[in-house]
Formats: structure tokens, sequence, C-alpha cells
């Protein structure tokens, strides 16, 4: 099988191409990715230069690149997104070109190659926000209420994905997934970027009271779940991923710290951003009842791992700079 993954030197995409070419070496894996300043081609450079993947630079908004990247493709996995809610409070008009009309691009594309299936990875902030007090999750039958860009911009893009299904008899599938963690994440991002600074010997700067909880995922487990999806989910649906992992932000800290036998001290506390979501949880029944999905890693292992992997590791990060902002999202 032949299949083009989308934003694959960035976080998720770089782990995604790892996984699939470890548990699927007989298949032959496409790289479309633009090089912005989230893509580390650095990443994917060992499966590039062992021949393991090919990798196409370029943009997902340009029908000739997606063409070049596409052609002879069975299988589309669609990663390539801004994702990150600060940018897209500051450049919205960022993200509706690359999440919504990048969507549109490769869809129309597949539809006139006739790609056997189109597999589009959103995110659960489509489904806006719940009480800290509620007991409500997220699953596949929440309506939509997107508060961020980005959310709006993710959201536009899986009805656009629906549409080609419905409109054009495309073999399609959504899924929505949680807060992902793990190694090769943009430092932009609250683990990386906690790790980093406390490294370099900084504090770390958490939002409001810190109260807001997330829904973590390991990056490999979530790899896992896009695996069953695109091997044996039923077309027309959406899938839920989550590794059942809720936390706060200020929980997630003191985790981070303890694992770097580091004291609270090392907390700043600092004005809230705007529209931040207090809390997403998400049930995904439907996913393990219907393809025995189940996630490998417990969370505080995982955390460790990913950790120890941001310390071992600081030649990848340390060419970010200190130019990002900080964010308490993904």
């Amino acid at each position: 099988m032949r299949i083009l993954i989308t934003g694959g030197a960035g976080f998720i995409g770089s782990n995604l191409l790892h996984y699939w070419c470890e548990k699927h070496p007989e298949d032959r894996v496409v790289c479309l990715d633009k090089l912005t300043y989230a893509g580390h081609l650095e990443s994917i450079r060992p499966l590039i230069d062992d021949g393991r993947i090919d990798f196409v630079r370029g943009d997902i908004c340009i029908s000739d690149d997606v063409l070049n990247a596409m052609r002879g493709a069975d299988t589309v996995i669609h990663l390539a997104a801004e994702s990150h809610v600060d940018r897209s409070i500051d450049r919205p008009d960022e993200f509706v070109r690359t999440n919504v009309l990048g969507t549109f691009t490769l869809l129309e594309e597949a539809r006139r190659l006739d790609v056997r299936r189109f597999h589009h990875v959103s995110t659960d902030e489509v489904f806006g926000t719940l009480s800290l007090d509620s007991v409500r999750k997220f699953s596949e039958r929440t309506r939509y209420n997107p508060r961020s860009p980005y959310a709006a911009s993710k959201a536009a893009s899986d009805h656009l994905v629906r549409s080609y299904g419905e409109t054009y008899g495309m073999t399609i599938t959504v899924s929505n997934c949680g807060n992902n963690f793990g190694p090769f994440q943009h430092p932009e991002k609250i683990i990386p970027r906690f790790v980093t600074l406390l490294k370099s010997g900084k504090n770390v700067p958490v939002y409001g009271d810190g109260l807001n909880v997330r829904d973590w995922i390991y990056v490999v487990d979530h790899c896992s779940a896009l695996d069953a999806i695109v091997g044996r989910g039923k077309s027309g649906s959406t899938y839920v991923v989550s590794g059942r992992n809720e936390l706060s932000n200020i929980e997630l800290t003191r985790k981070i710290l303890s694992i770097m036998n580091l004291g609270q001290d090392r907390i700043d506390y600092i004005g809230d951003r705007p529209g931040h979501d207090r809390r997403y949880a998400l049930d995904d029944s439907k996913l393990r009842k219907e393809l025995g999905w189940k996630p490998s890693m417990r969370l505080n292992d995982a955390l460790k791992a990913t950790v120890e992997w941001y310390l071992d590791n600081e030649w990848w990060w340390k060419g970010f700079g200190d130019s990002y902002s900080f964010s308490a999202k993904r």
C-alpha cells in the first residue's frame, strides 16, 4: 500500500512516520510537509536517509504540490495543520488558509485521483469547553462549539471532509483527539516548553489559576489509534481518541517538577489568555468497542519517558531558540 502522510515533519506526523515504518514496513510512505516553524526535518532524517519514506516539500494549499505527493497513493492521512491556539489569536488568517483551504485542496486532489481512503486528524477543541464541576465528556455525538480561531478552522475542515464523503462518495474517516505529548513536539507546547525552560534554569509560566483540565494521550498511542481507524474504521465514521488521562495544568506542572526533582517555587502564575477553555474530557467508548483499541502506556510512565527524552536530546530543541510563545495547549 502507498500512503501519503501530510505534516509528517511535525510532532504527531513524525511520530506516525516512525510508527508506520516499524509496524508496516511493506508499505510505501510519502511525507508531504511545508517545513514551517513547527516542521523539523531532523525528526525524520533517519527514515529519509535509509529510504524508508519519500519526502516531498510542499504546501497543502497548492494543487501542484499536492498532486506531486499524492499521485499513486491508496490512502491519505491528513495531519498538516496550524495548531497553536495563541498563534491563532494573533494570526487567524494563517489558520483559515492552512486548515480550511489546505484540507479542501487535499480533498479535491484525492477525489480526482480516486484515493481509496482519506483520514482526517482533528482535535477535541472543536467541541468547545466543559465546566470543572461537570461529569460530561465529549463524544462523537457532541455538538460543535469552537471557541478560538484554531478550533473554528478545524471544525470547518471536519465538515468539509464529511461533506466529500456524502457528496462524492469518498471513503473518509475523521478522528478527534485530546492533548498529545511525547518526543519531537515543538517547544511552544506546555510539556516541552516547561522541560526546556527548567533545563535552562528558568521558571515555568502557568496561565491563570492552573486549574484548566485537558485529556492527555501519549503520541505513540495516538498513532496506534490512527492505525486502527485507517485499517478498520467504517467509512463516514468519526472516532474520538482519548488516553483517559484528565489532568489540570497545575497537576501536570507538578508532575514535571517532581520528575526533574525540582520544587514548586519554580512556578510563575501569569495572566490568563483570551477564551481559555476550562476543561476537555473525552468518551472514546466507540473506538474501544468497535475497533478494539486501547492505549499501551500509563500516564506517569509516558510522561517520565517524555521528560527524559527532552533532557537527553537537547540538540533537537536548542535550535528553536526562545522565540516561541507559551501555551497551555497541545
